[in-house]
């Protein structure tokens, strides 16, 4: 049997990705980048945005990326009322959503340019204030993202 023909019954596919989104700028922190909110968040959302890992344009539809989000708010929103005491209670399920991104791109429902954005990200979160830079962060990705395809 051929690859393609295997392809065709469900059998392993490429998973190969290698992403092109770039996140040395993306640091979070007691001195945050200035452009942090603006051409930074705005570059991760073209990186993301751009089509040329061959998946399916299913992938990284905007609706999909706002679940991830409003994820990232409710624990953001618990962060910040419960304070030091209780975030480390809730920094095991923060990071949960890594294995939430990696299940949806084994889903092909975002591509690995997306994961390895959210992972880059939620990896830096270490207390409260970085979590609110996180949900800031990803609320202008989310609002540049959302420019770069309007029509999904």
């Amino acid at each position: 049997m051929s690859f393609h023909q295997n392809q065709k019954r469900g059998g392993p596919r490429d998973r190969t990705c290698h992403p092109v989104v770039d996140t040395r700028k993306i640091l979070f922190g007691e001195q945050l980048d200035p452009e942090m909110f603006n051409s930074i968040a705005q570059a991760a959302a073209k990186a993301v945005a751009k089509d040329d890992t061959g998946r399916s344009r299913k992938a990284n539809k905007p609706t999909q990326l706002r679940k991830f989000y409003d994820e990232l708010c409710l624990w953001e929103a618990k962060a910040r009322n419960g304070g030091e005491e209780r975030f480390a209670e809730y920094l095991p399920f923060i990071r949960m959503m890594n294995a939430k991104a990696a299940y949806a791109e084994g889903r092909e429902l975002v591509d690995c340019n997306y994961s390895t954005l959210i992972s880059h990200c939620l990896n830096q979160v270490t207390d409260p204030a970085t979590m609110t830079q996180c949900k800031l962060f990803m609320e202008a990705f989310m609002g540049f993202y959302k420019q770069e395809r309007p029509k999904d």
